[in-house]
């Protein structure tokens, strides 16, 4: 993996390795939704495909998901073990742990439950974006 001056070399590794680490049929299930997405933009107007096209600039990838629960959880750990008790501070452990493990391998244990929840990895929200692109 490189790392290229846009970030596109390390986004698609991230999203390959969230891809590899996911159930297949989860994966086919993710893929079937976006092409459903773009079959149902296709021959809509400009207007309402461009309004699509923002709101897939806006849709939370699944590192994006990640990264804010674990952050909400480690700082609330870390609040109620500095002012509840101190068993607290093991919270921040265990998710700052799940975090560092989905950085070096691509998984960790909230990574099936969000990906069946159909949150999309930054590629294939991209897919289903660049496809409605090119529709214009």
């Amino acid at each position: 993996m490189t790392n290229s001056s846009n970030g596109n070399d390390i986004t698609v590794a991230s999203a390959n390795r969230v891809r590899r680490a996911t159930p297949a049929h989860v994966n086919a299930q993710i893929d079937r939704q976006t092409d459903r997405n773009i079959r149902r933009y296709i021959g809509a107007s400009r207007e309402t495909v461009i309004a699509r096209i923002e709101q897939l600039d806006k849709e939370w990838d699944i590192e994006r998901v990640l990264e804010v629960n674990a952050s909400s959880l480690a700082l609330t750990g870390l609040v109620l073990g500095l002012t509840v008790n101190k068993r607290w501070l093991l919270l921040p452990t265990i998710v700052l742990s799940f975090l560092l493990q989905h950085g070096l391998q691509g998984w960790c244990p909230p990574l099936p439950i969000l990906r069946r929840l159909g949150v999309r990895t930054r590629g294939e929200i991209d897919r289903e974006k660049y496809a409605l692109k090119a529709c214009l």
